[in-house]
């Protein structure tokens, strides 16, 4: 993975804007950029480049975005944009038509199709480009998928948020070598959220398939893991599979289900023994509330981990805790 960074505060001011304006060239269709705020524009920009797709991370002044007829037939990247708002509203003007994106939802745009993107307040959010020739798209499916507001709340749509803001948080945790891994996952779970959104799931390759339900799998371990009652079994009754496929699928991901659904308790526990909001509620009672019914097992399984008792870390941690 490859990292640029763009922070205003770093550039001159009268050079700000048409600094952001290459860093969007490299990362985009080209399009043309105003702003009220040229003169003195704020902004912060990072472009993970990850094997050839772009996801980037970025807070902006009020703008104006256009992809005008002139520009698709000069460049023409072939380009799917999926831009996701994370605060503040992009209001899209598409064939005379005007449609606002909030929060936590999803614009997809089409680098090949005419378009006019306004912000009236600062903006923040995350970009993703991916080439058209990478996804499971037919007929007139693209112009589908950009008539509609998806949810990033849910499904597949919550699936690809969480995971770019994961990636956007932590760059620092992942190789130059891991962008064509990071890609595959963007990839496919783009894949999947529109072969969902239109209906044609089957069109997946079985290797997609797998590996988006695997995310899934992933994703609902983690959400669910409070659940006392959550087994390998339910968790594959919740994916209707059997249990046998559910444990097919995490052969080649380094760890069992169990283990995984274990490694999340006890994380979730962990974090919850050191933090000082909870600091009043005992360690029987964070065992159970991360699902272990039996507070000796939880003991147990938190000292193989990480070498001590829940107490112990508890006591630790709230040591390097400075008193509020």
């Amino acid at each position: 993975m490859i990292e640029t960074v763009f922070r205003s505060e770093d550039v001159p001011a009268e050079h700000r804007f048409d600094r952001w304006r290459e860093l969007m060239y490299q990362c985009t269709a080209p399009l043309e950029l105003d702003s009220d705020h040229r003169g003195d524009f704020r902004a912060s920009q990072r472009l993970l480049d990850l094997d050839g797709i772009s996801v980037w991370p970025t807070r902006f002044q009020p703008v104006r975005f256009r992809r005008t007829a002139k520009l698709i037939r000069q460049s023409d990247p072939e380009n799917v944009n999926v831009s996701i708002p994370l605060d503040g509203t992009l209001h899209v003007i598409r064939d005379g038509h005007e449609v606002a994106y909030g929060p936590s939802t999803l614009c997809v745009v089409d680098s090949s199709r005419e378009i006019e993107v306004r912000t009236t307040a600062q903006q923040t959010g995350i970009g993703l480009d991916v080439p058209k020739a990478l996804l499971p798209l037919s007929g007139n499916g693209l112009e589908r998928l950009t008539r509609h507001r998806l949810s990033g709340r849910e499904g597949f749509g919550s699936l690809l948020t969480s995971f770019l803001s994961q990636l956007a948080l932590d760059t620092a945790s992942y190789r130059k070598s891991d962008g064509a891994r990071l890609a595959t996952i963007t990839v496919d779970l783009l894949s999947g959220l529109f072969a969902h959104c239109l209906g044609t799931d089957k069109s997946l390759s079985p290797d997609t398939r797998r590996r988006t339900l695997t995310l899934r799998v992933r994703a609902f371990i983690r959400k669910n893991a409070g659940d006392p009652e959550l087994t390998p079994r339910t968790v594959a009754a919740a994916h209707h599979i059997s249990v046998s496929y559910l444990h097919r699928l995490f052969r080649d991901q380094d760890i069992t289900v169990a283990a995984l659904l274990r490694q999340v308790r006890l994380e979730g526990a962990r974090g919850d023994l050191t933090d000082p909001a909870l600091r009043d509620m005992s360690v029987h009672l964070i065992a159970a509330r991360w699902g272990f019914a039996s507070h000796s097992a939880f003991t147990r399984a938190f000292h193989a981990a990480y070498g001590m008792a829940p107490r112990d870390h508890r006591h630790e941690g709230c040591s390097r805790t400075p008193p509020r």
